[in-house]
């Protein structure tokens, strides 16, 4: 009894030092774990000592004995269950100080990274600072570059006015003295047409077009004969060269100002400036800005050349136009009808720029599904071309290719490729020839090409090849598509002959425009090579 009391006591007390533990750090619990095992081994050792002790006695029919051989050998596998669970509690601190010196391994190198990452940002932040820096200083020279150019083709344009002033090397002398040469009798005192590429233009009728219509002015119309007003000639200059170098918004203003100081705002000279910074605002897409300039010049062109005036009606397709890339083809659309009364009314129903404004009247209501009136004012477009320019006129062509394209947004496949084939024949015969059994245009040899799978399909009861394998190496095959228009028939066309089924047929006119634009790919390159070897300087042409 004496010794059951003895080793509880010191369960007691070691139970008491295991939560004492609790307290303790890491090392100190590594300590008292290494003291508890040497305790727990001596223990182990004493009891081993008694049952041995009690071994050698021979009475085994002392009961006594017998419950304290069964209680020491209870308490030896308690020691060594705490033996192992203490070995374990070691195996586990040791692991533990090891992922723990791993751990502080990789804070260190956290703090290593951070400490590169902090400075890594701060060489970027200052590489994009000197960035920024630097190609504010390339834009910087570019514009300078561009008002250079600008302001040295200005010179070659310099002519001497009718007292033998020598005009202004800069823009604004330009605009002012363009303002004065409209003498008292109303005309410019030097308005000596200008030869140079792109001239043949005239500044009063400068349309703001649809990107659908984009027809040239007739070159050959004078608009003095018509209008009884020409723009200075130097005002021609001065459009010229903003469009070709895109920049002098701030010159055009200051040229405005010069112009409504020296002739009044209610001048036919400040309108055509209106006119020409809404050019420039049309093309940087401020269309609202432009709008507002037009507007001006409307008022203005009514006031000064009156309300039926073909620079009039110039201003009110412009603004037509305008109001159509903002969508608003609602409002757009009575603009175009008023374009269209006066240019009907003084230049006739039969002249060109009518059949233009009729383009775009039809390209508004399209827009707004007047299918009707699209058709309307297309045909009666192509009755005008045809009769003034001819049927082989590029203008033709595109007409009938607008036609056409509001004829598919109607579903009307039929009438569609009628006037496409009528393009195709056109242009073929351009370029081979008239047609006959030897000579058919791409859409005939495409159709027959179909006809002749169905036919290979019917003879071998399977799918079929076509019969006319050398059809790639014909002339015609290879023809040139020599414009935007010819391109989009094809394209156009290919797609009927997709509804209809005739995928052949499609396919050989698809050929045709990727070979052509492979070729015209080819051409630009060559071009732009001569080009970078000559130097042309087109200001100065």
């Amino acid at each position: 009894m004496v010794f059951s009391e003895t080793l509880r006591a010191y369960r007691l007390r070691r139970i008491e030092d295991i939560g004492k533990m609790t307290a303790m750090n890491q090392d100190e619990i590594i300590a008292n774990t290494k003291t508890v095992i040497q305790g727990l081994e001596q223990l182990k050792n004493e009891h081993n000592s008694i049952l041995d002790g009690l071994a050698t006695i021979t009475d085994t029919s002392n009961s006594v004995i017998g419950e304290k051989v069964a209680f020491l050998r209870r308490s030896l596998e308690s020691l060594e269950l705490g033996l192992g669970e203490a070995q374990v509690v070691m195996a586990l601190a040791a692991h533990i100080q090891q992922v723990e010196a791993e751990k502080q391994k990789l804070r260190a190198q956290v703090r290593r990274l951070c400490q590169e990452n902090a400075w890594l940002r701060d060489e970027l932040a200052n590489t994009q600072q000197k960035l920024q820096s630097s190609e504010q200083v390339v834009e910087q020279l570019e514009e300078d570059k561009k008002h250079l150019e600008f302001m040295n083709s200005l010179r070659k344009y310099d002519v001497d006015s009718k007292d033998g002033d020598m005009m202004a090397a800069s823009i604004v002398g330009a605009a002012g003295d363009g303002a004065s040469g409209q003498g008292r009798d109303g005309r410019d005192s030097m308005a000596t047409p200008l030869s140079s590429a792109g001239m043949t233009k005239s500044v009063s009728d400068v349309d703001l077009r649809f990107p659908e219509d984009d027809e040239t002015q007739d070159p050959h119309q004078n608009p003095q004969q018509i209008t009884g007003y020409e723009i200075p000639a130097r005002l021609k200059t001065l459009h010229n060269l903003v469009i070709q170098y895109e920049v002098a918004v701030p010159l055009c203003k200051q040229a405005l100002e010069d112009l409504e100081k020296t002739s009044g705002r209610n001048h036919p000279d400040v309108a055509t400036m209106l006119n020409i910074l809404a050019l420039v605002y049309r093309d940087q897409n401020k269309y609202k800005d432009a709008a507002k300039l037009l507007d001006d010049a409307l008022e203005i062109r009514e006031r000064t050349l009156g309300e039926n005036h073909p620079a009039v009606a110039a201003t009110l397709n412009n603004l037509a136009v305008l109001y159509g890339k903002r969508g608003k083809y609602r409002d757009a659309e009575p603009l175009c009808v008023r374009a269209l009364e006066i240019r009907e009314r003084v230049l006739g129903r039969e002249h060109p720029d009518v059949a233009k404004q009729l383009n775009n009247l039809a390209l508004l209501c399209q827009n707004q599904s007047k299918y009707d009136e699209v058709e309307r004012y297309y045909q009666r477009a192509l009755q005008i071309y045809e009769k003034a320019l001819g049927a082989d006129d590029p203008t033709v062509a595109k007409t009938k290719n607008n036609l056409a394209s509001a004829y598919l947004k109607q579903g009307k496949y039929k009438e569609a490729e009628i006037l496409y084939k009528q393009v195709l024949t056109r242009a073929h015969e351009r370029q081979f020839g008239p047609t006959d059994t030897n000579n058919k245009p791409i859409w005939q040899l495409a159709e027959e090409r179909e006809m002749n799978k169905h036919m290979a399909a019917a003879v071998t009861g399977g799918p079929g090849a076509p019969i006319d394998s050398t059809l790639s190496q014909t002339p015609q095959y290879r023809t040139t598509v020599d414009n935007a228009t010819v391109a989009t028939t094809l394209k156009n066309l290919g797609a009927i002959y997709r509804k209809q089924g005739k995928y052949e047929a499609a396919e050989t006119l698809e050929d045709v425009v990727l070979r052509a634009r492979k070729q015209e790919q080819v051409r630009n390159l060559h071009r732009r090579r001569r080009g970078s070897r000559d130097g042309v300087d087109e200001a100065g042409q």
